[in-house]
């Protein structure tokens, strides 16, 4: 066999540019962190612009520190570690630099429509339809620019690393593109092609593994690479790291329905979901394990190398954050801590504690190595890891403790649960106030750690010459393919016994009585049969895994339906069963012309991020809210509004609650209603006049997606606003307080005053 010595240049110039961007993007979406955790604690800093609130903020934010911070810093990783990792320079020099610039130009349009109100008010996917598009194209760059690079790799065998990165490819391309799927009716406005309950768990179903897959496997995939680079020792254990991939790729994309606790999603999803959450602990604690064990025989280096430091912190927050996400999604712990800041708490410990450290430390192991230049100072990267890690402990303490006592006092019933002792909400808020600016001083310390970083970044490359890494590799005559092809990775023993545990758990989770006994026996036979293969059949289980690991198709297939499976057990049933079984004893009425413009407006100003509509199955919530939701009520709202997080009351009974001028007097000063409110004031809703001309075109969409509007023309939607606007105008008017019929508060008050106005379900109800 002939060989030919090659030397190769990688391309590095990407991955540092990735790593600035990485830098700059984060120091913004702390930046707007700090600024909306500041608004909650003093309302005068949303300044009384509307593009400066905290509804339009909030989201800028999340998507700053997803899509931006942890985006660029996991393609810096990844770009870095994969060339690496296969001995190849990446497929294309064009498509890399697509990749970087349009992402940037993605990020940007994101930082200028989110405030300005254009969103879909889907937490983690508020971007409007065309720039779902756009993140789905440059997707597909950087899946063709990675695929391509593994097609030309010179190792033969994929590393650990590799396997996590192909999950994320492959599985936030699915999430994504499902939960996305809208129908415009306008340049910049789409309404989802979800409505209600299925929205809400497509929402969930893509929210959670938004987590699982674009803030955890990536980075674990980096984890994989950069940990031991650091350490200079081997990963601890190869085969649990098998175990960890595969039982996490699996479990995790099942779990989403454990946000939706109490509510109305059908028992057996929340069953399922609660069930796979904890399910979860086991394989993501064998990552922890793994990636802190590495460090054998080299603790050493923790008390003199920051990189070190960085990593094994964040190792040990995602073992925090992955022991608290299962606690949470036991049913009797999520009624204490959903709609409050102890998800708030669990949340940053994960997006700053695991990513953030995750990505000081890649970043200060890589500055010298691609500006070939020592880091400027290793005190500053000492100073930047004390400084941040107090400062997220002060950040989750304060949240831990604000949420408990939240939930805690929201919760409260005396003379024998049937009065509440906190009737009002602002009560709860105002005894967390000094928690909640215990929040800001700790993502303060953050921040200011984080701009210590970035000055000693400035400091090392200003003056540097950047390198690109290089290697040299033989390059062998190619010889006939020996891979697996796809019927040997499906016919196999393990492939087969999870299909067979898979169905046989499904059918114990949803089934009942002899159904879902036989589920249960089955499983249980299929897991003895599993362990007794694995004891007589280890080593040629063993080589098939080595053999599926020559062939990225084969492989990615094979993540593809591990990951696909537990999606559509969940979504499908509960799409394609007729809408009327769903409802229980109420169905919504369509909203009028003038109600659906109020509603898009409440979108708009991002009210969802403080106020929930869906009063849970438990005591407290209907005391204080009133009758517990059906999935009736929402059936026709594209996108739902059930919300994650309460810093207001909920609304979904709030319609007729209050006269049409308590709701003008409450948007215009909310302090003259309710003391002690940290709401911003929405003083240009009584200036700006409704959008009517979009009517017809959000109605004709609406009519496509199910709901049940007549044949109206465009001039009868006209008239139809027109009457009921003046209506609600003339109720201010007598009460002392004009406004124009044709001003968005007036849609906005037709809006809420809908909220909870349902009707009995009868037969010709349900069979619209």
């Amino acid at each position: 066999m002939s060989e030919q010595k090659v030397t190769i240049e990688y391309n590095d110039k990407v991955v540092r540019q990735f790593l600035l961007a990485t830098v700059i993007w984060g120091a913004v979406g702390m930046l707007v962190g700090l600024l909306v955790a500041s608004q909650l604690n003093f309302w005068r800093l949303n300044f009384n612009l509307p593009w400066l609130t905290f509804g339009r903020l909030r989201p800028l934010h999340t998507n700053a520190v997803i899509f931006a911070f942890v985006g660029n810093m996991m393609f810096a990783g990844v770009y870095y570690s994969t060339q690496r990792l296969v001995k190849a320079r990446l497929a294309s020099n064009f498509l890399s630099a697509l990749h970087f610039w349009g992402w940037q130009l993605i990020i940007v349009a994101a930082a200028i429509t989110l405030p300005l109100g254009f969103s879909r008010s889907k937490e983690y996917a508020e971007l409007i339809w065309p720039i779902n598009i756009a993140v789905a194209l440059i997707w597909v760059v950087f899946a063709v620019n990675f695929f391509w690079t593994l097609a030309k790799r010179n190792e033969k065998a994929l590393y650990v690393a590799i396997w996590f990165y192909i999950a994320t490819i492959i599985t936030v391309a699915m999430l994504y593109i499902v939960n996305h799927l809208s129908i415009p009716t306008s340049l910049l406005h789409s309404y989802p092609i979800f409505g209600g309950v299925q929205d809400a768990l497509v929402q969930w179903w893509y929210g959670h593994n938004a987590v699982a897959f674009f803030l955890t496997t990536p980075i674990l995939g980096i984890m994989y690479y950069f940990m031991p680079k650091a350490a200079e020792r081997p990963v601890y254990s190869y085969r649990l790291s098998i175990v960890h991939f595969w039982s996490l790729v699996f479990i995790y994309i099942w779990a989403g329905p454990h946000h939706l606790l109490n509510t109305a999603l059908p028992g057996w999803l929340q069953t399922m979901g609660m069930t796979f959450s904890l399910m979860l602990w086991a394989p993501s604690w064998g990552g922890m394990l793994n990636g802190l064990l590495t460090l054998r025989g080299a603790w050493h280096k923790l008390r003199t190398e920051p990189v070190i430091k960085f990593f094994v912190a964040a190792i040990t927050f995602y073992g925090m954050a992955t022991f608290e996400g299962p606690l949470l999604s036991i049913k009797a712990v999520s009624a204490l801590g959903h709609y409050t800041d102890w998800i708030i708490g669990h949340v940053h410990a994960g997006a700053l504690g695991w990513n953030g450290f995750m990505a000081a430390g890649m970043i200060y192991w890589l500055l010298p190595r691609l500006w070939n230049k020592p880091l400027y100072s290793q005190s500053l990267a000492n100073l930047h890891f004390w400084t941040g890690l107090v400062g997220i402990l002060l950040y989750v303490a304060a949240m831990w403790t604000s949420g408990i006592t939240q939930g805690l006092m929201l919760n409260a019933t005396t003379e024998g649960g049937t009065v509440l002792t906190y009737p009002n909400f602002l009560d709860t808020l105002n005894a967390i106030r000094p928690l909640m600016l215990m929040r800001v001083i700790g993502g303060g310390l953050y921040l200011t750690g984080w701009f210590v970083l970035a000055y000693n970044l400035y400091r090392t490359i200003r003056g540097a010459q950047p390198v690109n890494g290089t290697i040299e590799v033989y390059i062998e005559k190619p010889e006939p393919a020996n891979h697996m092809g796809l019927g040997r990775t499906f016919g196999n023993a393990p492939v087969l016994l999870s299909v067979f545990l898979t169905g046989f758990a499904t059918l114990w989770m949803i089934g009942d009585g002899v159904v879902s006994a036989l589920g249960l026996a089955g499983s249980l036979a299929t897991v003895v049969a599993g362990y007794a293969l694995l004891y007589s059949r280890g080593k040629s289980w063993q080589a098939w895994y080595e053999k599926l690991l020559l062939n990225a198709l084969p492989f990615s297939v094979l993540v593809f339906v591990s990951v696909a499976a537990g999606g559509l057990i969940q979504i499908i049933p509960t799409v394609l069963v007729h809408k009327a079984d769903n409802v229980e004893d109420r169905l919504q009425v369509p909203y009028t012309p003038l109600e659906l413009a109020g509603r898009d407006i409440y979108v708009r100003e991002g009210c969802y991020n403080c106020h929930s509509q869906m009063i849970r199955t438990m005591v407290p919530d209907v005391l204080r809210y009133g009758d517990y939701s059906r999935l009736g009520e929402s059936i026709y709202d594209h996108p739902f509004q059930w919300g994650s997080k309460r810093t207001g009351p909920d609304l979904a009974r709030v319609g007729g609650k209050y006269p049409d001028v308590w709701h003008l007097r409450h948007m215009e000063d909310p302090r003259s209603i309710s003391v002690g409110s940290n709401m911003p004031a929405y003083p240009w809703l009584s200036e700006n006049d409704t959008d009517i001309a979009a009517l017809p075109s959000k109605i004709n969409v609406q009519r496509m997606l199910g709901v049940p509007y007549g044949p109206l023309t465009a001039q009868q939607i006209f008239d139809d606003v027109n009457a009921q606007s003046k209506a609600i105008s003339k109720n201010l008017k007598d009460s002392g307080a004009y406004v124009a019929p044709e001003k968005e508060i007036i849609a906005l008050i037709a809006y809420l005053q809908k909220l909870g106005k349902s009707e009995p379900v009868t037969t010709q109800t349900a069979n619209r």
